[in-house]
């Protein structure tokens, strides 16, 4: 075990888990945009960023990657933190002036509306936090997307922007987004899906007779765990 100082609180934390899981488990409020339960960390928004000390020494870190240690004295709110958290939420509406998650983080901390720097029109909402393309690879397990391009042309989406083959429209992508970039269209009755510019066909639960989720997803499924695809085709709620 480790014994460290969290915001003026003598905390124990299990070696290898990081500061963020310490400080939300002791009710510390960091902000974050690239971390999920089901992938883990990145470190690439830069918004969980705090200050450790030792002794006299002291550094700002990404309190998302950066592992428990005996001694230390972390300050999640210092003038340091703030300071660099309050730059890069600048820098995020920037990229994003349209995202209304990136806006209302920067009125929390207090950071004017309009951005410091010259406004990108043409990124969408996208931070490249990497949620999205981490999901699909390590979570859905078909690497439909991924990243083009480098610096600030740097882009997510289908390889050369093509309609993806391998995607099966399974959506887990749009619903990791933390700011709604990527968008999914269903109609209103819910026969067809729009994701990456492809159209998925949706199944209907053979109980219910709902429209509950897209037909190559199933089949996928159905490829990788043996299971017959007719097997599938029950909804959450029916099973």
């Amino acid at each position: 075990m480790a014994k460290f100082i969290i915001d003026g609180k003598n905390v124990e934390a299990e070696k290898g888990a990081t500061l963020l899981d310490v400080a939300r488990e002791n009710g510390i409020a960091i902000p974050t945009l690239c971390t999920h339960d089901e992938v883990g960390s990145a470190g690439a928004c830069r918004l969980c960023v705090v200050e450790v000390k030792r002794g006299s020494r002291s550094k700002i870190v990404t309190s998302c990657l950066y592992p428990v240690e005996d001694g230390i004295v972390v300050d999640t709110q210092s003038e340091k933190v703030m300071a660099v958290r309050r730059l890069v939420l600048q820098l995020l509406l920037a990229r994003c002036p349209e995202s209304d998650v990136i806006r209302n983080l920067a009125e929390e901390m207090g950071v004017e509306p309009e951005p410091r720097f010259t406004a990108d029109r043409d990124k969408g909402k996208c931070i490249l936090c990497r949620l999205c393309v981490r999901t699909c690879e390590h979570v859905v397990g078909v690497s439909a997307i991924g990243f083009s391009l480098r610096g600030a042309d740097k882009t997510v989406g289908t390889p050369f922007h093509e309609d993806s083959k391998v995607c099966i429209g399974c959506g887990a992508c749009a619903y990791v987004c933390p700011t709604g970039h990527i968008e999914m269209e269903t109609t209103e009755s819910g026969d067809t899906r729009k994701i990456w510019g492809r159209t998925f066909k949706m199944q209907t639960c053979k109980v219910c007779g709902r429209y509950f989720a897209p037909e190559d997803q199933l089949v996928y499924i159905s490829n990788k765990t043996g299971v017959p695809a007719d097997n599938l085709a029950v909804c959450i709620s029916c099973r």
